[in-house]
């Protein structure tokens, strides 16, 4: 799945995540270093490392997912919607308009 994440060409930057095992393992790792990312993880028990990645992410899972799980048909209906929330969020309109 994390292949659909990254273009065809490489992508340059910094993959922020959470303490999840997923992402400590060293698959994912490797993953990153041959698409020329690297990862961010915070340090256990010290949440300002990655704070505004979480509250983003907390946000957005208030926002959209929580209590709407059973809302999204397929995987790609769910992407819609994050994507429409970031797009809303960050030029104060909507798509729609």
């Amino acid at each position: 799945m994390p292949e659909k994440a990254f273009p065809a060409d490489k992508y340059k930057g910094t993959i922020h995540s959470n303490q999840g095992w997923q992402y400590q393992h060293h698959s994912y790792h490797h993953f990153l270093e041959s698409k020329g990312s690297r990862p961010s993880i915070s340090r256990k028990g010290n949440s300002p490392d990655n704070g505004m990645m979480e509250s983003f992410f907390g946000i957005l899972k208030l926002e959209i997912f929580y209590g709407y799980e059973n809302s999204y048909q397929s995987l790609d209906e769910l992407e819609g919607a994050i994507t429409d929330d970031i797009f809303t969020t960050t030029t104060n309109e909507s798509k729609q308009n």
